[in-house]
């Protein structure tokens, strides 16, 4: 077992993490973009910086600003204590070990906190949560979801991981999700069931190995476009 945890956790990725996993080329960055879950990540404020067009929702921004960090914090302990304990269940190139990954995550809400009064008064951050979303039907070019589809196996059911990811291509003309683990390392076991629901829609699917990876068995996401 790599992680155990009761609930989903506040703890962010950068802009350059966001474009490995989910192998985001210039033409991507070009279009509407949401990032679904996507917490404390730094990833809208560096592509708002780039004059990028992007939404991030979850129902964490509901929240204050220091309710936000104190969750983040709450959280760094059980995590970390559990990532230096099974330290074979990472991979260590992108983050050379748990005190750089760590340092990663602080940086990363650091520049997330500061865009984030900024970007709530901007629409940039919409307090809204899986399975229903509302945003209009094709509303964006290209929909992201880190780390919450299938990485969260053992606390949310196949249905309710079919219904959300029907709901972003509700949303969006395609739809990424990384990673396709769950938080044992082990790949989800809801991959494939959500992959038939979605072709029997008419979607096209596709497993991708990308150029990142933290997670033992961690380096793929699964594209979904008609």
């Amino acid at each position: 077992m790599s992680l155990r945890l009761s609930r989903t956790v506040p703890w962010g990725r950068s802009m350059q993490e966001y474009e490995l996993m989910f192998d985001l080329s210039e033409s991507d960055r070009l279009g509407r973009v949401l990032g679904c879950g996507d917490g404390p990540a730094s990833f809208n404020a560096e592509m708002t910086a780039r004059g990028c067009s992007v939404i991030s929702c979850d129902p964490i921004y509901d929240l204050s600003p220091a309710n936000i960090e104190e969750q983040f914090e709450a959280g760094v302990e059980p995590i970390m204590s559990q990532v230096r304990a099974h330290r074979e269940n990472y991979v260590w190139s992108y983050h050379r070990d748990p005190e750089a990954l760590l340092n990663c995550r602080k940086a990363v809400m650091r520049r997330f906190i500061t865009d984030y009064p900024t970007g709530l008064a901007q629409g940039r951050y919409a307090a809204c949560e899986l399975p229903q979303l509302p945003f209009k039907g094709q509303e964006f070019d290209l929909a992201l979801c880190s780390h919450l589809l299938f990485l969260y196996s053992k606390l949310f059911s196949l249905t309710f991981h079919i219904e959300s990811v029907l709901e972003l291509c509700r949303i969006a003309k395609e739809v990424r999700i990384f990673p396709l683990t769950d938080l044992s390392c082990e790949p989800s076991p809801y991959v494939a069931p959500v992959e038939l629901a979605v072709r029997e829609l008419g979607w096209r699917t596709q497993i991708m190995k990308v150029n990142y990876q933290v997670q033992r068995n961690g380096d793929e996401m699964l594209r979904i476009w008609k």
